[in-house]
This record gives C-alpha cells, sequence and structure tokens, in this order.
C-alpha cells in the first residue's frame, strides 16, 4: 500500500482519508453524541478538498481538536482511535501522508471494536481497494475522486 500512497496525488489521499475516518467514526459518536470535534475535522477536510483553501490554523486546530477528543475518551477503545482516525485525516491537507495514519488508526478502532485480526484484515483489504479505485478514477479524471461538492 505504501508504494500506492508515494504514487497518488494530494486530495485523493485525503478523500481515502475521509473514508476511512467514516467507517469508524460512529464507534466515537454513539458513545460521545455531543462531541462533534472529531466530526468537524472531517467536515475541515471536506471544506479544503472542494475549495482548496488551505489555512493552516484552521487545519491544524481541527487536528488538535479531534486527538484532545481521543485524549479525553481516556481508556484505550474503539472511541479512542476513531477520534484519532479523524485528526489524521485532517492533518492530510498539510501533508498528504498522514492518511495513511487515518488507515493505521481505522484498522486500531476496528481491532478494538471486535478483538479480531480478521476484521482488521477485511479493513485493510477494503482500505487498499478503495485506494485503488480512488486512484484509478483520479486518472481518468472522474468527479468521484471529490464527492463532497
Amino acid at each position: 500500500m505504501g508504494e500506492l500512497i508515494k504514487n497518488i496525488n494530494h486530495k485523493t489521499l485525503a478523500v481515502w482519508a475521509i473514508d476511512c475516518a467514516l467507517r469508524v467514526l460512529p464507534y466515537f459518536e454513539e458513545k460521545f453524541p455531543e462531541d462533534d470535534r472529531p466530526r468537524k475535522a472531517i467536515e475541515t477536510l471536506k471544506i479544503w478538498i472542494n475549495t482548496g483553501e488551505f489555512k493552516m490554523s484552521i487545519i491544524r486546530k481541527a487536528s488538535l481538536d479531534a486527538h484532545a477528543a481521543a485524549r479525553e475518551v481516556g481508556e484505550d477503545s474503539p472511541a479512542r482511535s476513531a477520534a484519532r482516525v479523524c485528526g489524521q485525516a485532517v492533518a492530510a491537507a498539510h501533508v498528504p501522508r498522514h492518511a495513511y495514519g487515518s488507515a493505521i488508526y481505522a484498522q486500531q478502532a476496528i481491532f478494538r471494536a471486535t478483538n479480531s485480526m480478521e476484521a482488521v484484515e477485511s479493513e485493510r483489504n477494503w482500505q487498499y481497494q478503495r485506494l485503488f479505485e480512488l486512484e484509478r478514477d483520479s486518472a481518468e479524471g472522474s468527479e468521484a475522486v471529490s464527492p463532497f461538492r
């Protein structure tokens, strides 16, 4: 997957990071429905994808807020990992390789929810397939790469 990531454009990686986050964000939102910081991180990244407008202070705050939400969860849990996915995802606007961090934290959330390496392998396979599809669509100029318009 690392080789594939190296060759994919920045915004496509950001879309992938969002896709990874949305698969596990319910772990956080079900336990902490009043805390919208991880969801706001995803919304901040969507704005960057759609507008291209980058303000480091906004990206940084969204990332730090999502990670603060994770810390406040306390114990290692699917909810904590899900919040971290969102913090890593929004950071991909600044450094594209943070998208990979969101994928790793998503796998961690799934492991913590299921205690199953088979579930983690299934998630990893989905992540690879989704990244491959996004890369293919990007190369073909498909609008699917920016589905947040």
